[in-house]
């Protein structure tokens, strides 16, 4: 209820009125008439010193505003059912992180009745707020394991050339063509395939081919069929390849070497040090991505070319906090056409 329609009430009781005919008139239900009555009742003297019981809407506003005192701060996105479902829409079945999410309303230029600050929406996924989000939902949020330290020896040793001697152009990441690769498995014992993923350096733009087996074999041929789908633009494209020391990238030459220009190398592989995932740091956060599909230890040898292919598009239009939200296949297109016109 309004001031006014306690105003309304209180001058509607003092001249006869029901609680009934007082409900009909200001189209609320009875309950809520009663319910205010209680609130604003007072004992008042008439002027032969008898008293009767009356309604003050002065005494009623006030009881009503000590309660919505208590109530503490009202919730912005309770005004706002679409944006709540939006929102709820992007992280629990897109997979965008809050930052993504609230980025991703600006950029596409929805409106809503109100805006929340990502501070503000991270405290109500915390407090519950939302119907089908939590905590559960947000990537970062996940419990992590512990694991007992353990001294790790490697294996074999790099034939390769080592990270020391990548170029200093690859490390500043302001030159376009320098790749991180790695391999992401699945459920150990079970899972016979894996993915081949390669990460652009510069625009993190992303390319996940699934290999049959986990063999350098299979690296090189995926590189084969990599090198035939780009042509002469493989070479401008592809200038480095960073790897870890995995038995599937064993095949240095096999991976440098040209299937279209024979006796010739269509990129340089540098091998990152032992147990030094950090030098691969932008694959790392790539597979995280990826992760959100496809979790840890799941058997992933039936996902279709298709289901891979979406996770790839997915990851490569998803807007990145490091960008200002634009997405990697916007950067990845920019440079593509700055080597069009070089």
């Amino acid at each position: 209820m309004t001031r006014d329609d306690r105003i309304r009430m209180e001058t509607m009781l003092n001249s006869g009125h029901s609680k009934r005919e007082i409900a009909d008139y200001l189209g609320l239900h009875r309950s809520t008439i009663y319910r205010e009555y209680d609130r604003g009742k007072y004992i008042h003297t008439l002027s032969d010193l008898t008293e009767e019981e009356r309604y003050s809407s002065d005494l009623g506003q006030k009881a009503h505003d000590y309660a919505q005192e208590g109530k503490g701060r009202s919730l912005k996105i309770g005004n706002d059912i679409e944006l709540a479902k939006y929102i709820e829409n992007k992280i629990v079945n897109d997979k965008f992180s809050p930052e993504a999410a609230l980025a991703d309303i600006a950029k596409e230029g929805r409106k809503f009745k109100t805006t929340i600050s990502v501070r503000t929406l991270y405290r109500y996924i915390d407090n519950g707020i939302f119907l089908k989000l939590t905590n559960k939902d947000l990537p970062v949020k996940s419990k992590k394991k512990r694991h007992n330290k353990k001294v790790k020896v490697q294996k074999r040793a790099s034939a390769g050339e080592s990270i020391e001697n990548r170029p200093e152009e690859a490390k500043d990441r302001e030159i376009f063509g320098h790749w991180e690769m790695d391999t992401v498995k699945g459920k150990r014992g079970v899972t016979k395939s894996c993915m081949l993923v390669l990460t652009e350096r510069k625009t993190r733009d992303e390319i996940i081919i699934k290999l049959k087996d986990q063999t350098a074999a299979s690296v090189v041929e995926a590189l084969d069929r990599l090198e035939r789908k780009w042509g002469d633009m493989f070479y401008k494209v592809f200038r480095s390849i960073t790897v870890d020391n995995g038995v599937e990238f064993a095949d240095y030459e096999g991976m440098e070497k040209s299937v279209r220009k024979a006796e010739e190398k269509r990129t340089f592989v540098f091998y990152c040090h032992p147990y030094s995932s950090w030098e691969r740091g932008t694959n790392e956060n790539n597979n995280r991505l990826i992760r959100r599909h496809i979790p840890k230890g799941e058997n992933f040898d039936n996902k279709t070319d298709e289901e891979i292919a979406y996770i790839e598009e997915w990851i490569n239009n998803y807007p990145r906090g490091i960008f200002d939200y634009k997405t990697s296949t916007e950067l990845f297109e920019e440079e593509l056409q700055k080597l069009a016109l070089a």
